[in-house]
């Protein structure tokens, strides 16, 4: 497994103030999941109480953030992310541009199809897609000096040197890795946000909902607004 050479120490050298507004589309099933399961509002709220009790506490910090902002940073899942080793702290994903975030979104579809043989193609599924600004100390891993190591950074399936990257950063006290997205067929840029305090007091906006609709072949993005954007990655550009 490919790790890194970077310490704490050279990485806090590189570390450059960054602030933007950041892309992130998650599914939109949170409230109608419930909704099916409940015949009124007050058994609805009683079901949405008790799931919450079951859940992992959340992170110090983020009890005022919005659930869209905090929910990242209150799992460990087994499954390890590019940036998040298994069972590690939680990390938040955005991306400079809305296309990027809906091709990263569109890979994780297509993973889940690729790894389930037998499960046949996913149909629309509604999916929010919202924006929110960050700012903090942070690592460009598409310049000088990190930008030396991009087959490191970029490859696509093994996040073995990501990983270690992200744990010298925290040591480091950086908050944010701003990184090439390797599904986006243009390749902007991508944002590992590994504190919730890079949000400040800012809230997601402009929440809109796609329809996102997978295949082995390709995945379709579908925005819910009439007459709205659609966008089509082919599986071959995704992997």
């Amino acid at each position: 497994m490919p790790s890194t050479t970077w310490t704490p120490p050279a990485l806090a050298s590189s570390a450059r103030r960054y602030q933007r507004v950041l892309w992130r589309v998650v599914e939109a099933q949170h409230t109608a999941s419930t909704m099916r399961l409940a015949d009124s509002l007050a058994e609805q709220a009683l079901l949405e109480g008790i799931l919450e009790a079951s859940k992992p506490a959340l992170l110090p910090g983020t009890e005022r953030l919005h659930y869209l902002l905090a929910t990242p940073f209150r799992y460990r899942p087994r499954a390890g992310s590019r940036f998040r080793a298994p069972f590690a702290a939680g990390v938040w994903y955005g991306a400079e541009e809305l296309r990027t975030s809906l091709a990263e979104k569109s890979y994780w579809q297509l993973r889940f199809l690729l790894d389930s043989p037998g499960t046949p193609d996913l149909k629309p599924v509604p999916h929010t897609a919202f924006s929110v600004g960050v700012r903090g100390n942070a690592v460009d891993l598409t310049a000088a000096p990190l930008a030396k190591d991009r087959a490191l950074w970029t490859d696509r399936r093994d996040y073995g040197a990501t990983q270690a990257l992200a744990t010298a950063a925290r040591e480091a006290r950086i908050e944010l890795i701003r990184y090439e997205s390797v599904r986006d067929p243009q390749h902007a840029s991508c944002v590992a946000a590994l504190t919730p305090t890079v949000f400040g007091r800012a809230k997601p906006k402009g929440a809109h909902t796609w329809f996102i609709a997978a295949s082995r072949e390709r995945v379709r993005c579908v925005s819910g607004a009439r007459g709205g954007d659609t966008w089509e990655f082919a599986a071959s550009i995704l992997v």
